[in-house]
């Protein structure tokens, strides 16, 4: 830690980490949902400190570990990423993820049978504006029976039942993300690379890497995100000639990951390069095609060109992406939800209110439980609350019942 003076303020402790590593005020307004004008006043004291949510979201932008290196009091804050609530499956698919069974059922397992199981499951979670509802009901059977096929067959049969597992796991990284119990994002990422490995599964152990990679780069663990993605695809692409599409769409959804994470930075140029890399992939492969793990297509490189642009504070080219496609064109209910959050942190950043309404209302109606859990859509919420659009505060009111933001 850098030996401040004890009376250091807070402003221009964020000032020193930010510059250290790099990072223009713009870019780490837009990490916290702030202005590049809030970031200056706060880091030249024309601001009070910021409140103790908000210092959370800055010191995990500027990958610090400890709020005493802001605060300068000497307690050690441990910072981790905010969690949306508590569904009311979590217990239960907590269990059957770390529960060790010694003794197990004589009856055989059907590996096929655990597949189709699981193709329905992922069925469920892209047509299901209820998706996590619906998979808290699934997984922990499909956890526990694909745990149980692995430890009772062998050869083969027990490398095809890994190749479910592994599905499992990455199918379980969408129930387990943005709730109170971020070891389990952890848990399944490695599981399901784990399984992959076990398994001599190239493809599947990119997929597991994918879920890793998010989970890197929510943590602000960038560089090391990039480098397991680039590893991942890179491995991967040496397998190509030949092999299904899906294998392709993989290599283009971690090009979209690594372009995320590098507009998380505040990268530009690196960030869209990668996303021309992900686009071709997606043209290549055509406008019906759509990789069922990552929901990679054509339509959602449309949607990740709003998230880039929105993440590099770039809101002309966030609007435009916006306006450059219909959103019904997303399959996938969750996937839709989130990009229409999207849209309307591209209009949050120009101030237009009304506009933000509509769309989080828009993505409540189309994936109920995505909006809920999107820490974006809350804050956006809550801020509504405080400032609703003239002749809307009863909407305002009405939409953070059925999202869950308190009064």
């Amino acid at each position: 830690m850098i030996d401040f003076p004890a009376d250091a303020p807070i402003g221009a402790r964020i000032r020193y980490y930010r510059d250290k590593r790099g990072m223009s005020r713009p870019v780490l307004g837009g990490l916290v949902g702030k202005s590049a004008e809030w970031v200056k006043s706060v880091e030249t004291g024309k601001q009070h400190a910021p409140r103790l949510d908000t210092l959370l979201r800055v010191a995990q932008a500027l990958d610090i570990p400890d709020l005493a290196m802001l605060t300068g009091n000497g307690h050690a804050v441990p910072v981790s990423v905010f969690a949306g609530p508590r569904h009311s499956a979590l217990s239960e698919v907590r269990a059957a993820l770390t529960e060790y069974r010694v003794a197990l059922r004589p009856e055989p397992v059907s590996v096929s049978h655990l597949a189709a199981r699981l193709r329905a499951a992922w069925l469920v979670r892209h047509s299901s504006s209820d998706h996590r509802t619906q998979l808290g009901s699934l997984l922990p059977g499909l956890i526990r029976d694909a745990q149980v096929a692995v430890r009772m067959l062998l050869g083969e049969e027990r490398r095809a039942a890994r190749r479910v597992l592994a599905g499992v796991y990455q199918l379980a990284d969408f129930y387990v993300a943005y709730q109170p119990a971020p070891e389990l994002v952890w848990l399944v990422a490695d599981r399901a690379v784990a399984e992959a490995q076990e398994a001599d599964d190239p493809y599947l152990i990119a997929g597991g890497v994918w879920a890793m990679v998010q989970a890197m780069r929510d943590d602000s663990r960038w560089g090391e995100a990039i480098d397991l993605a680039t590893g991942a695809r890179d491995a991967l692409a040496r397998h190509l000639d030949g092999a299904p599409p899906d294998w392709h769409g993989m290599v283009g959804a971690l090009n979209a990951e690594i372009a995320y994470v590098y507009a998380r930075r505040g990268r530009h140029g690196q960030a869209w390069a990668h996303w021309e890399k992900a686009d071709e992939v997606s043209r290549k492969l055509g406008p019906d095609y759509r990789h069922v793990q990552s929901s990679f297509s054509q339509s959602v490189m449309s949607a990740h060109a709003v998230t880039l642009a929105v993440e590099l504070r770039r809101t002309g080219e966030a609007l435009r992406a916006a306006n450059g496609f219909d959103p019904v064109a997303i399959p996938s209910l969750a996937r839709r939800g989130r990009h229409l959050i999207e849209v309307a942190r591209a209009h949050s950043l120009t101030g237009d209110r009304s506009s933000v309404l509509t769309l989080l209302d828009r993505s409540q109606h189309v994936a109920s439980e995505t909006i809920s859990y999107n820490g974006f859509a809350r804050d956006m919420l809550r801020d509504l609350q405080k400032n609703p659009p003239t002749g809307r505060s009863a909407e305002v009111r009405e939409l953070c019942l059925r999202v869950g933001v308190a009064a």
